[in-house]
């Protein structure tokens, strides 16, 4: 189980889910939420979190299957994990899910050390998370790691508050060719939303250690991530 170091509320009354927490070595910080892969608050969402507190930013990393099954913490190395994680995303609740990010950047916006400024960025299932936090929160910047699912949503793009990146993998195996053109032309042209591509590249391409890991591309992404984030939270 995952080792959760702060408890947020739920707005629905429904209870109180857990977080992760990485803090950086500053006396105040914006905030950025890490929204999980289908493996729940896993050992590389944590590395995520502890990685951003490196860069300067507090990490909270949202316990979101908490509704399903409090503390889920798989990987991706074998079958069982792979099984059970795609139930988990299978049965989560899309909508339920924001209303927790959105009471996760609420706490996040007064926690201790904190600005007022919060980003969010998600992977997968965590990346479609963080598509839909830029239309449905009050975050002030979102980057989406090869989120799945977003030419179903484009839609919702016409309530876009905050900033966006989204970081597409052009090989991706969860998001064919068809998909990702309909992204760029549904998205391409906003002034608050910035398309990456990543060529050659499959889904979860910057997990470390996962089968489709590239070390270059993840390091191109991860640095634009850092420099969004530097650019739109620290102003």
């Amino acid at each position: 189980m995952a080792n959760f170091n702060m408890q947020i509320d739920a707005t629905d009354g429904s209870g109180s889910f857990g977080a992760y927490v990485a803090k950086p070595d500053t006396a105040s910080a914006p905030v950025v939420i890490v929204i999980q892969e289908i493996f729940g608050v896993s050992e590389q969402m944590r590395a995520v979190a502890d990685e951003m507190a490196k860069q300067g930013f507090i990490a909270i990393c949202p316990d979101l299957f908490w509704r399903q099954e409090p503390g889920v913490m798989l990987s991706d190395k074998s079958e069982a994990e792979w099984e059970k994680a795609f139930a988990l995303m299978n049965g989560f609740d899309v909508d339920k899910g924001i209303e927790d990010l959105q009471a996760t950047i609420t706490a996040a916006k007064s926690a201790a050390g904190a600005t007022g400024k919060v980003g969010t960025m998600g992977f997968c299932l965590g990346g479609k998370m963080a598509f839909l936090s830029a239309c449905r929160t009050d975050a002030d910047a979102n980057v989406g790691y090869y989120g799945v699912g977003l030419d179903a949503l484009l839609d919702e793009a016409s309530t876009m508050k905050g900033q966006l990146v989204l970081h597409i993998a052009e090989e991706d195996g969860f998001v064919d060719k068809a998909a990702q053109e309909k992204i760029h032309q549904g998205l391409d042209g906003q002034d608050n939303i910035t398309l990456y591509d990543y060529p050659g590249v499959d889904h979860a391409f910057a997990r470390p250690g996962g089968v489709h890991f590239d070390a270059a591309s993840a390091l191109l992404a991860n640095e634009r991530t850092y420099d969004f984030f530097r650019a739109t939270l620290r102003n």
